[in-house]
């Protein structure tokens, strides 16, 4: 599986102020020869007034599902009055915080394609999407917790996609400021379910505590058994700000 090419999804002035021009300006070209990639894909897909089922699969394998799912849900939300969009899928887009352009850059990696083609391939996108089974915002508690000695979900968007696994996203949170969902500090400290491997998250790239009755059984028997060693103090690590 090839490596991708992160998303940059702060605003072009943002990058400005934070001195990241060169990150939007990659990221930006990239999601330009995605949409038309994507046009390519739908073109050539289409065919007996149907849109090949597989057509998608290409196009997620070169550029990953965080790109495809942002430049899809650009598009959208650039034809969000267009009704050949589905419902459903302008609710889903509505999820993607785009940036709007003030220079109206956000047309160059909106496709080109008929809106009612790019709308059966945003519905490919999303059942690929919903084939990986991973853990999103309805598998995990509403509710805004203490995260100290739960298992938490890592946010798919913050894995890539060889770990865009439910496996992959089980964390065991131990400790650090950002568990507390009223501290100032954001990070998040503790180690993967899968294997151990100890690291941290900040508090915006966990989804939530995972509902206890989602998780397997050797899952919860490793909480428990580290939950009786979890260290009393917050691990000492954490940013001030």
């Amino acid at each position: 599986m090839p490596k991708h090419k992160p998303v940059y999804t702060a605003s072009r002035r943002e990058a400005e102020r934070l001195g990241e021009m060169n990150e939007w300006v990659e990221s930006f070209a990239e999601n330009c020869t995605c949409a038309r990639a994507i046009d390519e894909a739908i073109a050539e897909g289409y065919g007996d007034n149907r849109l090949n089922k597989d057509c998608a699969k290409k196009i997620l394998e070169e550029y990953g599902f965080d790109r495809v799912n942002w430049v899809l849900a650009n598009t959208i939300r650039e034809g969000e009055h267009d009704g050949r969009y589905s419902r459903e899928n302008k609710e889903w887009a509505k999820k993607f915080c785009v940036p709007k352009d003030e220079q109206f850059r956000n047309y160059n990696f909106a496709l080109r394609s008929h809106p009612g083609l790019a709308d059966v391939f945003a519905n490919l996108v999303r059942k690929e999407w919903q084939n990986l089974g991973l853990y999103e915002g309805e598998q995990c508690y509403p509710e805004k917790l203490d995260f100290k000695g739960k298992i938490v979900a890592i946010r798919p968007d913050c894995l890539r996609d060889e770990f865009k696994t439910a496996l992959d996203q089980l964390f065991y949170a131990e400790g650090g400021f950002g568990c507390d969902p009223n501290a100032i500090g954001r990070k998040v400290y503790g180690r993967f379910i899968k294997d151990g491997e100890k690291t941290w998250f900040t508090r915006d790239e966990i989804q939530g505590i995972v509902k206890l009755d989602l998780l397997p059984d050797w899952a919860k028997a490793k909480q428990a058994e580290w939950s009786a060693y979890l260290p009393q103090e917050e691990m000492g690590m954490e940013e001030t700000q």
